[in-house]
């Protein structure tokens, strides 16, 4: 494959990967959100019920800041080769790393907790909806595990496109 083919995909990978982790972020880092609260408390109850009660409750409590500062490191590694052209091959071999070791967590979580693949949970009314409203009271994210499972697969993608050859 072109040279400059495998920069342009690469590129388009790392903006799309990033747009995602770095809009999501205010989300995450904001404790009056209802969708984290909901996404982070549901798995929070899972370890609680399956592995370890304390556990379950620190995730319950400080995943969304967590995950967040994983996909804000993410977004910087893919980003940082416009200053850094230099090492744009290998920074975002390992960000695509990066973004598909996090995406293996958060497709993990939709799959085998009561989060599903379409996490829906309740709200006041339609105005407190920030996703899609579906029934009196109720919202879901239609999307969430869609673009996770898009951001894996292009994550190894970038990483078999920057990799050294043998």
């Amino acid at each position: 494959m072109n040279n400059t083919i495998k920069v342009i995909i690469s590129w388009l990978i790392a903006l799309w990967a990033s747009n995602v982790f770095l809009s999501s972020l205010f989300y995450k880092f904001d404790n009056t959100a209802l969708e984290p609260q909901h996404i982070f408390g549901t798995i929070g109850i899972w370890i609680s019920d399956t592995i370890n009660t304390t556990l379950g409750e620190l995730f319950t409590e400080y995943g969304a800041i967590l995950i967040g500062l994983a996909e804000l490191a993410t977004a910087l590694v893919l980003l940082s080769p416009i200053v850094l052209w230099k090492h744009r091959e290998k920074l975002h071999c390992i960000g695509g790393l990066m973004a598909s070791v996090v995406m293996v967590g958060a497709i993990f979580f939709h799959i085998v907790t009561p989060l599903g693949w379409h996490p829906t949970w309740q709200v006041v009314n339609e105005a407190a909806c920030q996703a899609v409203f579906i029934a009196p009271n109720s919202c879901a994210d239609t999307s969430l595990a869609n673009v996770a499972l898009s951001i894996l697969v292009l994550g190894v993608v970038m990483v078999w496109l920057n990799k050294k050859p043998n």
